[in-house]
This record gives structure tokens, C-alpha cells and sequence, in this order.
């Protein structure tokens, strides 16, 4: 084999072989690109796990059937279902023939209240204090009570105090309406409130349905 000099290195070493040695390193480009990817499955694991804590902590477990919308179990009975009223046609004020009640502590009311009705063309047959069943005991702003012959009179008497509910007394064969004036009673509604609640009375929502379904929570693994 033949002795052989590198150019530049002034005769100082002598080297045996045919090939010139290395100057340098040679690049670990094995090692760079196995910390690369390494690196890259490093990160991909970090985001997994991220994700899946994610899910648990806002309650997703990666089931779809606990992701569907909750079903809904059998109807819960509400404690009074609300009854089925009828459309109907309501009389004008002077149809309608109505005693005036208080059933309040405050003094006055039902004449003061007799009087205004008088004024709007309401029949008021009579007013003072109220039945000893409704005396102190009418909660809401008031209570109209009239037999089942008098149901449209005695809604169109409601359309005059916001907040008042309906009665129908099955015994009662009059065509009279008891307007009770409850605790709750500040004033008659204005002419027009009276109007726009003319129109709700004599086409009534549809009744409520005597049960509620009751959603299912998802379930949990």
C-alpha cells in the first residue's frame, strides 16, 4: 500500500491506506431525524391525553349513545291540570249583570270598583263585602264566580282585572256574576289591557297537557 500525504498538512503526517481521513464529524442525520420524530409522537401523546381530560372534565366520555340527545321518560301528572276552555262569543258590558264583592281588609273598594264598572256599562246589581267562603280569602286582584249559564259574562267581566281568574259554580242557575276583588287588586285595567284581554278571552289558549315528560339524563360509564 502506498504511503500517502494529504495535501496541506506540509509533510508533518504520514498516513497509510489508499483514502484520505476525515477532517470532520461526520453528521449524525440518523440520530437528528430519530429525535425529530420522536419529538413529534412526544407531542401527539400530550395532545391525546389533553383531549381525553378535556372530555372527562366536561362530562364526554366518547360514547355517542351518551352524547344523543336525552330521551324523554313516561309524563310526570302535574297537581292540577288545566281544563280544556272553549272559544266563545262574549256579551257586551250592558249583557252582563255583576254584584261587586270585597273581600279584602280596605274599605271602599267595592263601591268605588261598582261605580267604574257602572261607568263602562256593566249591570251592577249590588257590591259590599264579600261571602263569608270568599271574605279575606280571594288571594289574587279577583275572583269572578258565576253558574255555568253565565261563563261568557263572567269572562268578559274577568277582561276588567288583570290577573283575575274564572270560576264556573255548577250549582248556581243564575245568570249573575260575583266579581270578588282579592288582595292582590290595585285598579281596573285600562280600557285598553280590557280589550286586548277581550280577544284572549274569548279565544283561549289550548289547555295545557295533564303531564310533562321528564328528560333523561345521559348516561354515565
Amino acid at each position: 500500500m502506498s504511503m500517502l500525504t494529504p495535501s496541506g498538512m506540509g509533510g508533518k503526517y504520514r498516513v497509510t491506506g489508499d483514502t484520505y481521513p476525515r477532517m470532520r464529524r461526520p453528521r449524525k442525520r440518523g440520530r437528528i431525524v430519530a429525535a425529530l420524530v420522536a419529538s413529534v409522537v412526544v407531542l401527539g401523546l400530550f395532545g391525546w391525553g389533553a383531549l381525553q381530560l378535556f372530555h372527562v372534565f366536561n362530562g364526554d366520555d366518547g360514547d355517542t349513545k351518551a352524547n344523543a340527545a336525552p330521551q324523554s321518560r313516561p309524563c310526570t301528572l302535574t297537581a292540577t291540570p288545566t281544563p280544556a276552555l272553549k272559544p266563545m262569543a262574549l256579551p257586551q258590558p250592558a249583557g252582563v249583570t255583576m254584584n261587586v264583592y270585597n273581600a279584602t281588609v280596605r274599605g271602599g273598594l267595592a263601591k268605588s270598583t261598582a261605580d267604574e264598572l257602572a261607568r263602562r256599562g256593566f249591570k251592577v246589581k249590588t257590591f259590599g263585602n264579600a261571602p263569608a267562603p270568599y271574605d279575606k280569602k280571594v288571594t289574587q286582584s279577583a275572583l269572578i264566580v258565576a253558574g255555568p249559564a253565565a261563563e261568557a259574562a263572567a269572562r268578559e267581566a274577568g277582561t276588567q282585572v288583570a290577573g283575575s281568574t274564572v270560576k264556573i259554580d255548577t250549582t248556581r242557575k243564575d245568570k249573575t256574576v260575583d266579581l270578588m276583588i282579592g288582595t292582590a287588586f290595585s285598579s281596573l285595567a285600562s280600557p285598553a289591557d280590557a280589550a286586548k284581554a277581550r280577544i284572549v278571552a274569548a279565544n283561549p289558549p289550548p289547555a295545557k297537557p295533564a303531564c310533562t315528560p321528564t328528560p333523561t339524563a345521559p348516561s354515565r360509564h
